[in-house]
């Protein structure tokens, strides 16, 4: 047992699990800086036109509001992914709304896309400003709550605003049309309107940067096996540069914690070790379709570096992790980056 393990068992494991994330997010943003300058180890990885550090980086919902990039990459990440940012400020959905299966090394989430906004957090990367010499920078972006999911046009013009203040600040920008947690939102995962929603992402990026960033769109694994598809064959027919595969899920099969401590997490996204199996399955599904050239990221249940040699090894380019950062504490980074040498 780590020094970290009896730590969470004693500790953050006593406290509310929301309350917990920003009591260790502010210790890392406090720590991470003394450890020196961002520091890469591990293989470089080229996609999408960008050079990462390594393959390992920390998926969108950690930092929902850009405020500690640099202190993440301290810890060992290679690419920090944002978010998810919406167009409007929101406050998210009522507390509690985070909850441990620690059986499963799970969470549930139903955060609702709390944050700050597209502005305040593009505000806040301008005064950081370009990092060359940090992590690579990823921006999620999602629909804004109160915006109705059945009207198209409003719908664009939100993902557009976010899309134009933020992309001049991204190494590259992933639309997130997959959390549970926004009603509707996974209504647009449907190719015919995910098809004009990108286009339109694509024209507003192209319209407000210097230099192209990438795009890329982020799935559920409760996508059935043809409606994943359906996704390939539209992202390679739309020329759309990745998919992160996969979003958390709504299933609850094949769970260790009890039935109590499941009704009680309720509703909500799983997180962690239990969704490995679907998620793999989903990025083998999808680099047989897409063939070599198109970038894919592995997400979902990564919690060894031996699952991180399998979602490279079923065609994954770069992988993300949240959850077993969590139970792993500030060295697990390295310690993946480390086991995939």
């Amino acid at each position: 047992m780590t020094l970290y393990d009896r730590v969470f068992e004693h500790g953050f494991r006593r406290v509310d699990a929301e309350r917990a994330h920003h009591l260790g997010f502010a210790a890392i943003r406090t720590v991470a800086p003394r450890l020196g300058r961002f520091r890469p180890q591990g293989d470089p990885v080229v996609a999408m036109g960008l050079t990462f550090p390594h393959a390992l980086g920390l998926a969108a919902g950690f930092d929902k509001n850009a405020v500690g990039i640099d202190a993440l990459g301290a810890l060992g990440f290679g690419h920090v992914e944002v978010g998810t940012v919406t167009g409007q400020a929101q406050p998210g959905n009522p507390q509690p709304r985070l909850f441990r299966l620690v059986a499963d090394r799970a969470v549930v989430n139903r955060m609702g896309f709390n944050n700050d906004g597209a502005q305040a957090v593009a505000d806040r990367l301008a005064a950081r400003g370009r990092r060359p010499d940090g992590p690579v920078l990823g921006i999620n972006i999602g629909k804004t709550k109160v915006v109705p999911e059945d009207d198209d046009a409003a719908v664009l013009a939100d993902y557009g605003l976010s899309t134009r203040l933020l992309a001049p600040h991204a190494d590259y920008l992933v639309v997130n049309v997959s959390s549970p947690n926004t009603p509707g939102l996974r209504t647009l995962q449907a190719v015919e309107r995910l098809g004009p929603l990108l286009s339109h992402v694509r024209r507003v990026a192209d319209g407000g940067s210097v230099t192209r960033v990438p795009l890329l769109v982020k799935i559920a694994p409760d996508l059935t096996d043809d409606d994943v598809l359906a996704v390939a064959d539209l992202a390679v027919e739309i020329g759309l540069d990745g998919i992160v595969a996969t979003n958390t899920t709504i299933s609850r099969d094949g769970l260790r914690s009890s039935p109590d401590e499941v009704t009680g997490a309720g509703a909500g996204g799983l997180s962690g070790a239990p969704l490995a199996a679907r998620s793999t399955e989903v990025l083998r599904l999808l680099r047989g379709r897409v063939g070599p050239d198109l970038t894919l990221v592995g997400v979902g249940g990564i919690s060894t570096a031996a699952d991180a040699r399998e979602r490279l090894g079923a065609g994954a380019d770069l992988l993300q992790a949240y959850t077993a950062f969590v139970y792993g504490g500030p060295t697990w980074p390295r310690r993946i980056v480390k086991g995939l040498d």
